[in-house]
């Protein structure tokens, strides 16, 4: 086992005190709300206080009191959890908004409005012209908002980061994502309410797989090749599920982003027999990179001409701010919910930095900001536009 690096990882807080927290969704059985509040509790960077966690008030309220929350603080709905909140010296200062994406929108703009920080889940609106507004206001009121992209906060994907920043690959010429599993190729929706609502265009907006899926290596592509900007883009999307017509289950995009690079993204819920294949190939004149998710603790790089090399997580040829990141020392497994907890600690600290007007040290935290919601929110736009076309090339705008 590797532990040369256990000296260096001391757990000491980067924040001041932890925030004042509240949960809208992600009650009983809500995976992804298991997720929220293990990585927002994991280092104690949020207090979980408040909540209006099921659309069933008791059965929400009965789920409060499992997790420690006070009775007069499990809210029945969102606009009373605003209103309590806002009435007591103690409120909550953040919420996390883990509902259907229809909801996203009204909410976010009823917690910004009350003067809260927001973390939402993705999508964070149906529209551009939407996330638009709610930055404009979190802008004026001097709020940030945080959209739940939890895998960017691996070690590697720090690296790889790095590597191209540092000019290993040469100019990158080639993005080519996937994220494409097999768990919906039969209409599992009919049995399931929880999946039910993702392929209604009421609940989850204008795409299925496109907004659920292809946004999470969309992420990762922007935060490894920042200087890369798509100039147009071609989509082609199909419903192999006729039922979930006209949302998606399978497409393909291509995207130029205008500098000699090319991207490909294909994402599918149909590509039976796998797990959850997101993965990211990064290829540049010298070298070229390779993550996949399922082996999130390697790195895969390789120089034309040499042996390929398989970089892993905590070792100390890693760059310094991948090492940053390290929480469990080389050779121990680094999972999902050690990059959500990441991902909560920095948004953590641009919340701090915010409330105390330190403008240097907000612009130096990366974190996943309503800027990266917008770019999701417009990525599908352009997407759904192009395959509604029957698969043409539009302008990026």
């Amino acid at each position: 086992m590797a532990w040369a690096r256990d000296e260096m990882i001391d757990g000491r807080r980067k924040t001041g005190r932890a925030l004042r927290w509240g949960m809208i969704g992600g009650g009983q059985g809500s995976q992804i709300g298991y997720i929220h509040r293990s990585a927002a509790l994991r280092d104690r960077y949020f207090d979980l206080q408040a909540g209006a966690l099921d659309l069933n008030p008791e059965r929400g309220r009965s789920f409060a009191a499992e997790l420690g929350i006070a009775h007069d603080r499990a809210y029945a709905d969102y606009g009373a959890l605003l209103a309590g909140e806002a009435a007591r010296p103690d409120g909550v200062e953040v919420v996390t908004i883990a509902t259907p994406n229809n909801t996203h929108y009204p909410i976010t703009r009823a917690a910004l409005q009350a003067g809260l920080h927001v973390i939402c889940e993705k999508p964070l609106t149906f529209t551009s012209a939407e996330a638009e507004e709610l930055r404009n206001i979190a802008q004026l009121r001097g709020l940030i908002v945080g959209v739940t992209y939890g895998y960017g906060f691996y070690q590697t994907i720090e690296q790889a980061r790095a590597l191209v920043a540092s000019g290993a690959l040469g100019k990158v010429r080639l993005v080519n994502m996937t994220f494409a599993h097999g768990f919906h190729s039969a209409p599992v929706e009919d049995l399931n309410p929880a999946i039910r609502w993702r392929v209604d265009p009421t609940f989850a907006g204008p795409s299925y797989v496109l907004g659920d899926l292809a946004t999470h290596p969309l992420y990762l592509s922007q935060v490894i090749c920042p200087d890369l900007k798509i100039r147009r883009l071609l989509c082609a999307r199909q419903s192999f599920v006729a039922s979930r017509a006209p949302l998606e289950d399978n497409a393909m995009v291509l995207m130029d982003y205008g500098c000699g690079a090319f991207g490909t993204l294909w994402t599918s819920a149909v590509n039976a027999g796998a797990m959850h294949s997101q993965k990211l190939r990064i290829v540049g004149e010298q070298a070229s990179l390779e993550w996949w998710d399922e082996f999130p603790n390697q790195l895969r790089l390789e120089v034309q001409g040499q042996p390929a090399q398989v970089l892993e997580r905590g070792m100390p040829y890693l760059h310094p701010e991948a090492l940053a990141d390290d929480r469990i020392g080389g050779g121990h497994p680094e999972g999902l919910f050690e990059s959500w907890a990441t991902m909560y600690e920095r948004i953590a600290c641009a919340i701090e930095a915010a409330q105390q007007g330190d403008h240097a040290r907000l612009a130096g935290i990366r974190y996943p900001d309503v800027s990266a919601g917008i770019a999701g929110v417009r990525w599908v736009e352009h997407c759904v536009r192009s395959a509604d076309k029957g698969g043409v090339w539009i302008d990026y705008r």
